[in-house]
């Protein structure tokens, strides 16, 4: 066993190696003086789009990419200060804030609600969201857009999520169990969706229609948005997420053969989830917004998923909005 003296100094070399990573972890620049912009991204697509189009040339910065399953991985990562932006729904957007996260949405854009479905087998007996009563139900994590299709489909069809049994699991869990039957009743979205339907055959019972924002939130850490130049960096990425929104409107025949490689799917099926992924618009980041943002987080303080008492109107920052 080392003696206490050594034992203090493999300690303070410890602490001062963690500060070390820390200080790395976050820093602006690189050693060039490049600025450095940490993106979080979901399964990549981001990324993969942005390329696709064109759109990562001549970057003004260097981007350090760092890719996630899914949105609550993506937000742990915010948090605990790994990554600097991300993108995701509304709906893990405000657990995360309501989970202590020091964050601010800093661009947005809405498709009208589509691109998250609630699906079934091919061959299952469910044709209506009543039939989901006593189901097995996946809303793939808990806090995610998709849960909130499933609260707001069960309530439409005068139901509750009392009257199914609800099973969180990752997404490739829950494709899994969706595969093998072991539930009755997948809630997803994006690149699950479409696996699903294109490889599995599944039904669409619900697609979110009427019920979820459709919105896409990118989040900045308040680290990030204090420094100068990553601002500055941060909205010209915003910006050119904008541009691959509309190269994806613009272009449907590259637009289709991009998401058939990316996803790994047919031509048929990248035609199919087209409309989803090709409307979005960018929209303010202002009061509306926060409204926006606010009535989904009281939804989750509604179901017991965590005290409210927050005012989403402070986790907006609008000086990277352009207009």
């Amino acid at each position: 066993m080392p003696s206490k003296p050594r034992l203090a100094l493999l300690l303070l070399a410890a602490l001062l190696g963690l500060a070390t990573l820390t200080a790395c972890g976050s820093s602006t620049s690189d050693a060039s003086g490049e600025v450095v912009l940490r993106v979080g991204d979901q399964t990549g697509a981001t990324q993969s789009r942005l390329k696709a189009a064109g759109l990562l040339d001549n970057l003004p910065y260097k981007i350090e990419w760092s890719q996630f399953a899914a949105a609550v991985n993506l937000h742990e990562a915010l948090r605990a200060d790994a990554i600097d932006i991300g993108g995701a729904n509304d709906s893990p957007t405000v657990t995360a804030i309501a989970g202590g996260s020091k964050i601010k949405v800093a661009a947005a854009w809405s498709n009208g609600g589509r691109g998250t479905y609630i699906l079934v087998p091919k061959d299952s007996p469910i044709r209506t969201l009543a039939d989901l009563k006593g189901k097995r139900v996946s809303p793939t994590t808990r806090g995610s857009v998709a849960h909130y299709l499933v609260i707001g489909a069960l309530k439409q069809a005068g139901l509750s999520d009392k009257d199914v049994t609800l099973n969180f699991l990752a997404p490739t869990e829950a494709n899994s169990a969706f595969a093998t039957g072991s539930i009755d009743a997948w809630a997803t979205w994006s690149v699950y969706a479409a696996r699903a339907r294109g490889e599995l055959g599944a039904r669409v019972l619900s697609d979110g229609a009427g019920i979820n924002s459709g919105l896409n939130v990118l989040s900045a850490t308040d680290t990030a948005l204090a420094d100068p130049r990553k601002r500055t960096a941060i909205q010209d990425f915003a910006s050119r997420v904008d541009k691959g929104y509309a190269w994806s409107k613009d272009n449907p025949d590259a637009f289709d053969k991009w998401y058939a490689g990316f996803a790994h799917q047919p031509l048929a099926v990248a035609t199919q989830v087209r409309p989803d992924e090709t409307t979005y618009q960018r929209i303010p980041v202002d009061a509306a917004l926060a409204g926006q943002l606010q009535k989904t987080y009281d939804t989750w303080v509604q179901q017991g998923l965590f005290p409210g008492g927050k005012d989403l109107s402070k986790y907006i920052d609008s000086g990277i909005d352009p207009r």
